[in-house]
């Protein structure tokens, strides 16, 4: 299955074109960056000293995990329930398989792809250096 990873050039700027547009749609519509956002209080521990700011360190960290367990069950209702139509347009349109065919695969075409697709150093050093762009506001 042609994916980022194993494509031409020209295919490879068209299609990130194309996946670039649905994920600003898929990313707004499932609020997956909010979700992320959702961080407990945490204890401070200043002035503690000794055991009791271990035992403070080792609550947030608890208090922590539970919130990053809640926000990735939020994120998994959105992607696979809420808007599995809008993640499984943007799976097809990372292995260059137009929406309205995407049933047309099975997930596990889909999965070998996305693997290939993401294994890839090169591809995935364009996408960290456009997210380092974007941190830099540039």
């Amino acid at each position: 299955m042609k994916n980022l990873a194993n494509c031409t050039p020209r295919e490879f700027l068209k299609q990130t074109y194309r996946i670039k547009k649905c994920v600003e749609k898929w990313l707004q519509e499932t609020d997956l960056l909010n979700i992320r956002k959702n961080v407990p209080v945490l204890q401070s521990v200043a002035g503690l000293e000794g055991e009791a700011k271990e035992k403070v360190i080792q609550a947030n960290k608890q208090v922590m995990q539970k919130q990053v367990k809640e926000n990735l069950m939020k994120m998994l209702d959105k992607i696979l329930d809420e808007h599995a139509d809008d993640t499984i347009e943007l799976l097809a349109l990372c292995c260059f398989v137009e929406p309205e065919d995407a049933d047309n695969h099975t997930m596990s075409e889909y999965l070998d792809s996305i693997g290939e697709l993401i294994s890839d150093q090169g591809v995935m050093n364009f996408f960290t250096s456009l997210a380092q762009l974007d941190q830099k506001n540039m």
